[in-house]
């Protein structure tokens, strides 16, 4: 008799369940994924302030931008665009409320940050369907990329607490020596559209424990990620009495507001993320004025397969890697260098997972790939593999628009998969999207020699279990990135490590190791604490 109303009990759980799922699946599909409730959770209006100084909003002085998103194509909203007279009184504001926020101890700015991280929290399923919706990963994206910025909060909480120097020894007796780090300014924060709030987090967390202020200018194709943002951390803010114009946001195009924040001396510190061929700029810009610069620039990754590789764990790091963001991430798996032995069967098993990868809306849990940013970027896959083609390589999937009735933007492609050398001059270059390459190798050297010959050096992998070419590999004369992994894909960095590349990559780090001390400049003090004047190197000068 138990038995059977134990039964009977899972049977009406199990309904109770299924009608909930029903009925939320019938919600969502009403209310298009649920992505009006969720801007209306982030206060988002259909038209909205370009300035915000951390608590106090303002109307930019120029024309609205209209916000699209790649998932429908269909108008989110507006945002008053910030203009250059605009942008010269955030930065007065950033200058004045520096003087006070760097007083302030590391720990209490710390304090504000962990209050930023509960806060974000709260917030994670509604901004993480914005980033969805206005920049085009798929949700489970979406949400990683908010869970990325909680994380970075709870760093950088610590980090306040270890903004340490070193002591050394004097060669003159009665001296004493050490290093200390001091805050540094208005950090000037440039960010992408692929990542729309995590890599404003890596900056401006750090930032803000080492005693800076920031001036955050997004992308103009994801600004409403960037004003939800400052809508969710205002109220830690104004609890906190932070001083306004910490924490600063631009809302603008290149239309009305470009190289003069590059060349503003008032910012000692320019972090950007984006190509390389504006990173070039930026870095000249920024040089001639003998400022600081980040840099996080293209990347054009590769995984190594041995045969030693536990092929299907290298399948699903691969596939992750090449059609995570649809492409469109710096760290994206572009190249897989397959042994010869092993390089038919892992090809077959590839294509068989790429046949089953469901695209459509971002916001349908459960599809694998959303659309690319816009019409523009789905014009460079197509050119690219016109370009492939060109140059004698073989396209052996993908690379066409996908079209039905969910996906009309007219910005969604079937992912490419293209057998090439790696001479081709397209393959040396950084196609955004998901346009991966297969180049087969023989010797573990030849695999090495291909893998570092490339302009770029931001991310690596392999997959091995050969204990010797796994160490070979992280050795000085393996991998030629700032990122090596081994037996995980190219892309997905955690906040711990400090984050970046070599090469046509910038030579930038962020987020974690010891990034921060970028954020600050170094002191070196030397105490005489004796009633002797001796000089350095033993020189004796007497008057």
């Amino acid at each position: 008799m138990l038995h059977f109303y134990s039964l009977l009990s899972l049977h009406i759980s199990l309904y109770d369940r299924n009608f909930e799922l029903r009925t939320r699946n019938l919600y969502i599909m009403e209310n298009d994924y649920g992505i009006q409730l969720a801007l209306k959770e982030l206060g988002i209006k259909d038209i909205n302030p370009g300035i915000c100084t951390g608590t106090e909003w303002l109307d930019g002085s120029g024309e609205n931008i209209a916000s699209w998103s790649p998932a429908t194509g269909k108008k989110i909203a507006e945002i008053s665009a910030v203009t250059l007279d605009d942008y010269q009184l955030v930065i007065q504001k950033a200058k004045e409320a520096f003087k006070r926020w760097r007083t302030v101890p590391a720990p209490k700015r710390g304090e504000v940050v962990r209050q930023i991280g509960l806060e974000l929290r709260k917030f994670k399923e509604p901004l993480g369907k914005l980033v969805s919706y206005e920049m085009g990963k798929i949700y489970q994206e979406g949400l990683g990329e908010v869970q990325e910025m909680i994380d970075i909060c709870d760093f950088a909480v610590g980090q306040s607490r270890q903004l340490y120097g070193f002591t050394m020894h004097s060669e003159r007796p009665g001296h004493r020596m050490y290093d200390q780090y001091h805050t540094l300014g208005i950090v000037g924060v440039v960010s992408a559209f692929n990542f729309p709030v995590a890599v404003w987090s890596w900056n401006a967390m750090l930032a803000l424990v080492c005693g800076d202020v920031v001036v955050w200018k997004p992308s103009s194709k994801v600004l409403l990620c960037g004003i939800a943002v400052h809508k969710i951390i205002a109220k830690v803010l104004k609890d906190n009495g932070v001083p306004d114009g910490v924490l600063n946001l631009i809302a603008t195009t290149s239309k009305y507001l470009g190289d003069e924040l590059l060349q503003d001396k008032n910012i000692p510190l320019v972090s950007f993320t984006g190509s390389t061929r504006v990173g070039k700029k930026v870095g000249r810009l920024v040089g001639e004025r003998l400022g600081r610069a980040i840099l996080e620039l293209g990347g054009n990754n590769a995984i190594i397969v041995t045969p030693d590789a536990d092929l299907e764990m290298t399948l699903r790091a691969a596939v992750f890697g090449a059609v995570g963001t649809t492409g469109q991430r710096c760290t994206s798996t572009r190249r897989l260098i397959i042994h010869e032995k092993i390089y038919d069967q892992f090809k077959d098993k590839l294509l068989g997972v790429y046949k089953g990868l469901k695209i459509g809306n971002p916001l349908n849990i459960e599809n694998h790939i959303g659309p690319l940013i816009d019409k523009t970027a789905a014009g460079n896959f197509f050119d690219a593999i016109e370009q492939v083609k060109f140059e004698g390589g073989n396209i052996i999937y993908g690379g066409t628009l996908y079209k039905n009735s969910d996906c009309a933007s007219g910005c969604y492609v079937v992912p490419c998969i293209a057998e090439v050398e790696n001479s081709f001059k397209i393959v040396q270059e950084e196609t955004f999207a998901p346009l991966l390459y297969l180049i087969k190798y023989t010797t573990f050297d030849e695999a090495i020699e291909i893998h570092n010959d490339v302009p770029q050096g931001l991310s690596s992998a392999m997959f091995t279990t050969n204990l010797l070419e796994a160490e070979r590999f992280l050795s000085h004369e393996g991998s030629d990135c700032g990122i090596a992994n081994i037996n995980i894909g190219t892309s997905g960095a955690e906040i711990g490590g400090a984050f970046g590349g070599e090469k046509d990559t910038g030579g930038g780090r962020e987020s974690g190791s010891d990034a921060w001390k970028a954020y600050m400049r170094r002191q070196t003090n030397t105490i005489n604490y004796s009633t002797e004047l001796p000089l350095a190197q033993g020189i004796k000068f007497e008057v």
